[in-house]
């Protein structure tokens, strides 16, 4: 069976627009209610956001692509990038380079793209490697770039892309459809998912392509928007990461994508949830110390601050007597009472018994 490439028509993508008109009204619903939420952000907490998203895109980008990356080490260079203050720790290549990349997709979101704009991308990404011939610029190499599944002896071919000796001119075509559809009328929501499939299958890079092609998802909805986006696309797709593989081989041989694009702007909106999460997380952290800062002693901040850096989620399991006796370095007794307080503040809300006793964010509490 033949590559999607390989099609007569190939790039002229086949969707019914009628199909995304819900998705699109409840994604521009959305971004107006991220934008009313930014705005009453103060810049102490904006700055937070900024870092959060960003170091979780970083982190949940490289992720999909099997690399783990410290959390702590990502912030850091995001927060250097931002021109932040930062605790000046050392850190590998990978996590400044994806930093970097992250932030400069914030920053100079309105940037023209063009292959040299893409090649800077890669050199960022590509930093420290010594194993990639081309950094900087497209695969040259003779060899059939193909996505490959199974183990050497009984190997399985998801997908082959177009030759490295047409990747410049289909990069060429690719570049001209995004201007040219970018002033246009399209969705939104169309035009950022088409964005992500086309690039994905010319796959023009030795390697990296899957995430500049995340990276191009929220530079063609912030161009589309005219303002850089709050926005947790690859950490809405790393949630579901099966389903993302699935929605983009389900193309591998046909123009026809609206199965692909229907998974997309559900994952958008997904995204979009996840950030206003995430905003009325950093609110709550805002109003928590403006209003409980007096009545908090030093280890109670400190501890606080800690449950804060780890997000949403907060600590897996849950914040034990031990973790805060860890962070605050004091006593046992001291713990109890500390805990105790800020359960009566209302701040923790205490569950489980005796070893079992964990403690969470009160996030529903009222300020």
């Amino acid at each position: 069976m033949a590559w999607v490439w390989q099609h007569k028509d190939w790039a002229n993508f086949e969707y019914d627009s009628s199909k995304l008109h819900q998705y699109e009204s409840d994604f521009l619903l959305n971004a107006g209610r991220i934008l009313g939420l930014i705005q009453v952000v103060e810049q102490e907490g904006l700055n937070t956001l900024k870092v959060e998203i960003l170091s979780q895109e970083a982190l949940s980008t490289s992720s999909i692509e099997g690399e783990i990356l410290d959390r702590d080490s990502v912030q850091s260079s995001i927060k250097k990038h931002l021109g932040l203050q930062t605790d000046f720790r050392r850190v590998e290549p990978n996590v400044a380079g994806i930093a970097e990349m992250m932030v400069d997709l914030f920053q100079n979101y309105d940037t023209e793209l063009t292959h040299e704009m893409l090649f800077e991308w890669h050199k960022m990404l590509m930093n420290g490697r010594r194993d990639v011939d081309n950094i900087g610029g497209y695969r040259s190499h003779s060899e059939p770039m193909q996505i490959i599944s199974g183990n050497l002896s009984n190997p399985r071919v998801f997908y082959e892309a177009p030759p490295s000796h047409l990747v410049l001119s289909e990069m060429d075509k690719f570049i001209h459809w995004y201007k040219t559809q970018l002033a246009t009328n399209i969705s939104t929501l169309a035009f950022a998912g088409i964005t992500h499939l086309y690039f994905e299958m010319i796959h023009p890079f030795e390697d990296g392509n899957g995430r500049i092609g995340r990276a191009l998802i929220e530079k063609a909805i912030s161009q589309r928007l005219k303002k850089p986006i709050f926005m947790s696309m690859a950490k809405a797709i790393e949630n579901r990461k099966k389903a993302y593989y699935e929605a983009i081989q389900n193309c591998n041989h046909q123009l026809q994508i609206d199965k692909y694009l229907a998974y997309f702007a559900q994952t958008v909106l997904e995204s979009q949830e996840y950030t206003i999460q995430l905003i009325h997380f950093i609110l709550l952290k805002v109003k928590l110390f403006n209003q409980f800062q007096t009545q908090l002693n030093d280890r109670q901040i400190k501890v606080l601050l800690r449950v804060f850096e780890a997000g949403i989620e907060g600590f897996k399991g849950g914040l034990s007597a031990k973790n805060y006796q860890s962070i605050s370095q004091t006593s046992a007794a001291t713990v109890t009472r500390d805990l105790q307080e800020l359960v009566n503040l209302g701040i923790l809300i205490k569950t489980g018994e005796l070893k079992s006793t964990r403690y969470w964010l009160n996030k529903q509490l009222d300020i």
